[in-house]
């Protein structure tokens, strides 16, 4: 029980402290009862603690579905390792692809581990295709998580401006290899 309001808790000050207004929790409780049902209990017993947030539940089928139909409408998803996992890979297609998507696992109060979704991508390390947006908005995220808001929104500039010029790498449709994705993102840097 401690880890699931852990992790719940959290949900809800990561809203609260950026602005965000809704927490969401994805589960199968209608079929895993036990364990979900823990989930559900807590979620109750937490979201009472937040009244300025909106809290809502979503079976995670249902809400893969309504991910691909309308993300904007979710601010923060709250659910477990498993749902999580399978989530986030599909926010990271509708975003661009793994080699867009940043990932933090955080620790509140301890050190917290930050790389791309699609990790270090062995298969393809040094042939210059490898996209390097995933790893430079990771440590835009890092540095939003240690307090330094502005150099984090220059580097996401940076990145978004890149995007935007369509000097990117062949995974979403630019030309660019590592090396000169990565260099005019840097010269985007202001």
């Amino acid at each position: 029980r401690k880890g699931v309001e852990r992790v719940i808790r959290f949900a809800f000050e990561y809203a609260r402290n950026h602005g965000h207004t809704k927490v969401l929790m994805a589960d199968k409780s209608n079929v895993m009862t036990f364990a979900h049902g823990l989930w559900q209990r807590v979620f109750k017993l937490v979201s009472a603690e937040y009244p300025d947030i909106s809290a809502s539940h979503m079976y995670v089928d249902a809400l893969c579905m309504q991910l691909v139909r309308d993300p904007r409408q979710f601010e923060v998803i709250v659910t477990n390792n498993m749902f999580g996992d399978i989530i986030t890979d599909l926010a990271a297609a509708l975003q661009g692809g793994l080699g867009m998507a940043a990932s933090g696992n955080i620790h509140p109060g301890k050190t917290s581990m930050f790389e791309p979704v699609h990790g270090s991508a062995p298969p393809i390390a040094g042939k210059n295709i490898a996209n390097p947006m995933g790893a430079i908005l990771t440590s835009a995220m890092m540095l939003q998580h240690l307090g330094l808001h502005e150099h984090a929104d220059r580097v996401h500039q940076a990145v978004l401006k890149t995007a935007r010029a369509g000097k990117t790498t062949a995974d979403i449709g630019g030309s660019l290899g590592t090396l000169e994705c990565a260099a005019a993102i840097q010269s985007n840097l202001t």
